[in-house]
Order: structure tokens, then C-alpha cells, then sequence
């Protein structure tokens, strides 16, 4: 089943690309409903003393209020391979951003034995102050890992990795997909972009994780399926067999070309690469079950390269 057109956009008109008046208007509608100082940067502090928590940059619409911040656990010797969790990329996903706060703070020190962690908690501040899926320009941080994309959130992220981590070995990206992304976020992009209204394809009921199109690793995104479902149900296919429009390539399981589309899940090197995507909306899911969803994929994934013994330096 197809989800039905959606109405016009409230800013633009239908059928031609926003200016920089309509994406002033946007702007001007957004308001801050959280606070990213209380919700992600207190937690930091309170991490243990040899955590390295390092400055990458802030963003440069409110430097003061969003310094951005990566955390290390265990260190970056030659003979530990390097796996980076990113957060908050989309800000408005919520347990993307605390799935990685509590990686952190419960589980990060029990691999650092033998693996170099870095967690980028919450790359997107200002979009999870808004609830946004976008920066303050209307542009998608998620659609912008190249270089001059207009995206400070993924400019100064890409520059922190090359500049000043080993190269990565595994990157889990933690996302949701939400009910809002059928009845504003979608409809807002075709009026950004001049298109008209379209049919949506129906949100998963679910978790489901998409996998980088040029390496896959099935058996990989199947270990994180496999922890995830003891916390949340997996979505289903629709009737097409596809989620998102994607044909289905395992129990709750799609694929990408992630380094086309610019995703923040394709811009490493990394053998092992997932997106995670929690579905928040269900009366039967708390913002705590999805936060633990999170936490147990990047836990099923790394004890399955570790037990395996895929990951080497």
C-alpha cells in the first residue's frame, strides 16, 4: 500500500524551488523545544574522567550554544581497530542521539580492551533543539557528505575523522524513522525543491537497518537484527516487499549506495556499516525501548565481528 498525496507545503509555491525568502519563512517558523546543553552536554561532563571528550568544531549559526563534541573510550594504538557510533545526524531522531549517550555511559568501556570507540553523540545540534530534520539553511545534513555541501554538521564531522581519527573499521549511524517524516518532512522537501505532491511510501512499523549498497555484509546487519528483536519488533515489508521503497534483502534489512546519496553512513572506508532506524511512533514503544533498541544493535554488531574475529587493525 501506498500512503496518500499530501496536501501543498504551507511556505513556497507548488511546482517551483524555494529562494532565500522562503527559506527565511522556514526558518522563522522553527522553535526551540529542548535543550541540547542539558540533554547531551551535561551527560558528557558526567562521564568517567579517562573518556576523552575532544572539540570538533561548533556550528557556526550559534557557536557559544552548539560546540560540537566526540568521545573516545579505550585509545587509538595501532593494534585496535576503530568503530565510530554517530548520533542526532537528522537531530529530531530522538534515540539516535540518546542511544549513543547510553552506549557510552553503560557499555563503550567494555570493549575498550580491545577496540578504539569513538561516539559522536549528537551531530546535529540546532535540528535536535528544533526537532528538525534539517540545519538552519533548509539543508539536510544526511544528504551532505561531500565537500562543499553546505552542511557544517557533516563539513566539520568528515574533517574531525580525516584529520584526527584512525581509519574506521565499523560505523554504526543511529536513526529513527518517525511518523513526522510522512506528514511534514517529506512534504517539506518537495516544496524546497519545487516538486509537487506525491504518493509517500508507508512508514515501517518497526526497526530496520540499511546496509551500504557496495558492502553489505548481510551477515553483519542479520547480528544486529538479531539483538534488536529481544528489545522492539522488526518491520515488516510492505506489499511489495519493500520498506521505504526498498526491496527487502532479509528480515528487516534494505540497501542503500549510501556514498551516492551523501549519507553520513557512507562517507568512511569502513567494511562494516549500518543505519539503524527505530520506529518511535507505535503505542506499543516507549522513547526508553528505543533508546535500549539502539543500544543493542551497536552491542549485537560488534560482539558478532568480535566473536567471529572479522576486526583487525
Amino acid at each position: 500500500m501506498v500512503a496518500a498525496a499530501h496536501p501543498p507545503y504551507p511556505i513556497g509555491t507548488p511546482g517551483e524551488p524555494w529562494g532565500s525568502a522562503e527559506r527565511a519563512r522556514w526558518l522563522e517558523r522553527q522553535v526551540i523545544r529542548r535543550s541540547y546543553r542539558q540533554d547531551v552536554l551535561e551527560r558528557l561532563d558526567r562521564l568517567p574522567s579517562h573518556f576523552a571528550i575532544e572539540s570538533y568544531g561548533a556550528l557556526p549559526s550559534d557557536p557559544e550554544r552548539y560546540p560540537l563534541h566526540a568521545v573516545r573510550v579505550g585509545d587509538g594504538a595501532a593494534s585496535k581497530p576503530t568503530v565510530l557510533v554517530t548520533g542526532g545526524v537528522h537531530g529530531y531522531e530522538t534515540s539516535g542521539v540518546h542511544g549513543a549517550l547510553r552506549f557510552l555511559e553503560t557499555e563503550a568501556e567494555g570493549y575498550a580492551d580491545r577496540l578504539h570507540v569513538v561516539v559522536v553523540p549528537c551531530v546535529s545540534p540546532w535540528g535536535y533543539e528544533t526537532i528538525n530534520r534539517w540545519n538552519p539553511g533548509a539543508v539536510d545534513p544526511n544528504r551532505s557528505f561531500f565537500t562543499g555541501s553546505g552542511s557544517p554538521e557533516a563539513t566539520l564531522l568528515m574533517a574531525y575523522a580525516a584529520e584526527a581519527l584512525p581509519p574506521a573499521k565499523v560505523h554504526f549511524d543511529l536513526h529513527e524513522t518517525t511518523d513526522t517524516d510522512n506528514t511534514e518532512f517529506r512534504p517539506a522537501l518537495n516544496a524546497r525543491e519545487g516538486k509537487r505532491p506525491e504518493a509517500l511510501s508507508p512508514i515501517p512499523h518497526g526497526f530496520y537497518t540499511v546496509a551500504p549498497t557496495r558492502s553489505p555484509e548481510l551477515g553483519f546487519q542479520q547480528a544486529v537484527i538479531a539483538a534488536v528483536e529481544k528489545v522492539t519488533p522488526i518491520a515488516a515489508p510492505d506489499e511489495a516487499a519493500n520498506i521505504i521503497g526498498c526491496p527487502i534483502q532479509g528480515p528487516g534489512i534494505i540497501f542503500y549506495d549510501k556514498r551516492a546519496l551523501h549519507l553520513c553512513g557512507g562517507f568512511t572506508e569502513a567494511r562494516y556499516v549500518t543505519t539503524t532506524e527505530v520506529y518511535p511512533d507505535s503505542p506499543d514503544t516507549t522513547p526508553e525501548i528505543c533508546i535500549r533498541a539502539q543500544v543493542a544493535a551497536v552491542r549485537g554488531g560488534l560482539d558478532h565481528l568480535l566473536e567471529k574475529g572479522l576486526l583487525t587493525r
